[in-house]
């Protein structure tokens, strides 16, 4: 396997656990009333490519779950991610190998 395709691979498992562990974090802080993680950092992490692993924290810890812009925006961002995804794995476009 292709030394980018792992260090890809790594990036997505990576940025999908840390999406996760935000949205425990958060709960954790909002239960406790102290300090929250923005809904911007929750959002520009799904952005980033973790939008799974957000999803599932949303729904593991039942948090952000009656946020309509959470409910409908994290699945809206995986699928456009889904959509980019294959776009440029089906682009008829080959790369310099230097």
């Amino acid at each position: 396997m292709d030394n980018a395709i792992i260090v890809l691979i790594l990036y997505f498992i990576g940025i999908n656990l840390t999406g996760f562990a935000l949205m425990g974090i958060d709960k954790r802080k909002a239960v406790k009333g102290a300090f929250r993680i923005p809904e911007a950092t929750l959002f520009i992490v799904a952005l980033i490519g973790g939008s799974l692993g957000s999803i599932a924290g949303m729904y593991t810890f039942r948090h952000k779950t009656r946020h309509l812009s959470f409910v409908y925006g994290m699945p809206a961002i995986l699928i456009l991610q889904i959509i980019l995804a294959l776009i440029l794995f089906n682009a008829p476009i080959e790369f310099l190998t230097i």
